[in-house]
């Protein structure tokens, strides 16, 4: 319960007022359920004459006694006036009228309770799942690249609706039940305390049996979803993957890795579903043994010579004994609930909690512009004990084109991921106008940068929206403008809608030429001082390949540009071209003095003319 209150509190503290409500809603309806049921006694001594019939009753002034003697006293004084007045019969209507307006009290008040209760439930699984969207959306990549898309899908989905079926529907239990736990069991305490020491004996033992059972609940929830990431993990791969998994027949492959995965969780999800089904049977057990060992107790106690309870007054105990059983099976229920929510809240935890090393400085300073231009200062950088750059150091001159060629693995990326902070160096620095990037405004640093990447990035909007994304108050002149310049104007006006028109799913209404003309347009209309190129064109045929390097010889012009490459035909124009072969550099200059020095470049340039 510790970690559960530990939860709350970070959570919960928006919604106090609904917690305060429901708090004194559920008092109510507690002092109106005891006094409903307090009617019992005398409704009991009317019907069956039991109870001290000759006594008379005269009033008392309050505080002339304990308050206790004082109430009953004359509670029973109007009791017997009314019977003097109006007889037996209409008494006990009047009494059965009054409990029946003490019980629409008291169920108008539970109604309240619960139903204020809904927007705290509602908005604490809001909360979350937009606390974990964020969180992940300012992770740094190499979070991202660890975990699996499907493992974070099923936390946000399946964790979060975990949290709000077994958490905060047990919130309003654990607000009402211990209110009607104690007021109940402080009515049983005036009403005998010889039965309540009992009761109090006797219980302890039946908790330590519930607790027991439950212990395990959370491990084996814990189980449970990770065994639902695998399914969902699975799901994701296999959308993302069709047209290989048809190419190469793997169909049933597949279908039978999906049968695996749903049926290990199945059988997890059988075992917390077992065991939190024994809960109900397990507490009406040990309540109606509860309430035989009383009645033996209470039993004995009227049977005997001094007997401290009669009869009428025993029922009325047993009447709130019983009804102490539904608030102690629901406080037992959600104990076994909690546990189930409290582990997807531990997965959940895993992104909130998650840190990220991408850390901007407080005193960061702004940058709206680069005047000088961009150096790598001996750059090292390694994917935990993987080392992916050694020693790194360049420079790029405002306005200039270098180009980064090499074998894959080499680094080329990576090197261009540390100019935007996606990871940051452990070795060296990079500089922007000799400003460290680490003393720059993350944002700021992003703004001067645009990215056009081997496998256009588009999502499932119009062409519009793509274009235009990242980009606040794009107009729609501005739009075709960069469109035109991308050479996708055309395109874009003979689909559909034109620019309002969907492109589908990562875009796959359009072709890879299209796409990645669209991501270029996406750049140019942001109008980045740096631009980094990551083999925009190694995936495209010919035709496409042609109109795509006229668009970005257009969005090169005046602009720093990193480009990478394989082709080395598309970059032979650049001012200075890097070669990196595992993580250094190991030649540098321009096309034609590196075919000159006969090394690493001149290699890859005489097997790409084969």
């Amino acid at each position: 319960m510790k970690e559960f209150f530990q939860m709350m509190r970070r959570f919960i503290s928006p919604y106090k007022k609904y917690v305060i409500g429901a708090v004194g809603l559920n008092l109510l309806s507690a002092v109106f359920n005891v006094f409903s049921f307090s009617l019992l006694i005398p409704i009991l001594n009317i019907l069956f004459k039991t109870g001290d019939s000759e006594k008379v009753y005269h009033f008392m002034e309050w505080g002339s006694g304990e308050l206790k003697d004082v109430a009953v006293n004359n509670f029973y004084y109007y009791v017997s006036q009314l019977i003097d007045k109006f007889g037996p019969s209409t008494t006990l209507l009047w009494l059965g009228l009054f409990l029946a307006g003490m019980t629409l009290l008291k169920t108008a008040c539970y109604f309240g309770s619960t139903a204020i209760m809904i927007p705290l439930r509602t908005g604490v699984v809001r909360d979350i799942r937009i606390m974990v969207y964020s969180k992940v959306m300012y992770l740094p990549l190499s979070f991202l690249s660890d975990e699996r898309k499907g493992d974070i899908i099923a936390r946000m989905s399946g964790d979060v609706g975990e949290i709000e079926n077994s958490i905060t529907s047990s919130l309003d239990m654990l607000l009402k039940n211990p209110i009607l736990i104690i007021s109940y069991f402080a009515t049983l305490i005036v009403t005998s305390w010889q039965l309540t020491l009992f009761t109090i004996i006797v219980l302890p033992g039946m908790g330590w049996i519930m607790g027991r059972v439950g212990r395990q609940l959370k491990r084996q929830s814990l189980d449970a979803q990770n065994k639902w990431s695998e399914t969902m993990s699975q799901l994701e791969e296999t959308l993302g993957g069709m047209r290989i998994i048809k190419a190469f027949i793997a169909e049933e492959k597949m279908i039978n890795r999906f049968v695996k995965c749903s049926n290990e969780y199945r059988s997890a999800t059988n075992r917390v579903a077992m065991r939190q089904s024994l809960a109900h049977p397990m507490s009406e057990f040990l309540g109606t043994v509860l309430i035989v060992l009383v009645l033996w107790f209470g039993g004995s106690l009227i049977l005997s010579a001094n007997s401290t309870i009669n009869a009428s007054t025993f029922i009325f105990y047993m009447v709130i004994l019983y009804s102490i059983i539904n608030p102690l099976k629901d406080f037992s229920k959600a104990s076994y609930n909690i546990p189930k929510g409290l582990a997807s809240m531990e997965r959940v935890d895993k992104i909130l909690k998650a840190p990220n090393n991408i850390v901007e400085r407080t005193d960061a300073e702004h940058i709206s512009e680069m005047k000088e231009g961009l150096e790598f200062r001996n750059i090292s950088f390694s994917y935990g004990t993987h080392e992916v750059l050694h020693d790194v150091s360049l420079k790029v001159r405002k306005g200039q084109t270098i180009a980064l060629v090499g074998q894959s693995g080499s680094g080329k990326s990576t090197l261009v991921d540390l100019v935007p902070r996606f990871h940051d160096v452990q070795a060296g620095e990079i500089l922007i106008d000799g400003k460290n990037i680490k003393d720059l405004v993350v944002k700021d640093l992003r703004g001067l940068i645009g990215n056009v990447n081997q496998e256009a990035i588009l999502f499932n909007d119009s062409f519009f929206n793509n274009i235009a994304f990242g980009v606040d108050n794009a107009t729609m002149e501005q739009v075709v403008a960069a469109a035109k310049i991308a050479n996708a104007h055309d395109f874009i006006m003979e689909s559909e809608k034109g620019y309002d028109t969907n492109i589908g799913d990562r875009g796959c209404r359009l072709s890879g030429g299209q796409r990645q003309r669209i991501s270029i347009a996406r750049a140019i209309l942001k109008n980045p001082a740096i631009l980094i190129l990551d083999e925009a064109t190694s995936a495209l045929d010919t035709e496409s390949e042609r109109l795509v390097q006229e668009a970005l010889e257009r969005l090169m012009k005046t602009r720093t540009t990193i480009a990478i490459a394989h082709r080395l035909s598309t970059i032979k124009n650049a001012d200075c071209i890097y070669v990196l072969y595992e993580g250094r550099i190991v030649e540098s200059g321009r096309h034609e003095e590196l075919l000159q020095k006969n090394g690493y470049y001149k290699r890859l340039n005489d097997m790409q003319a084969l």
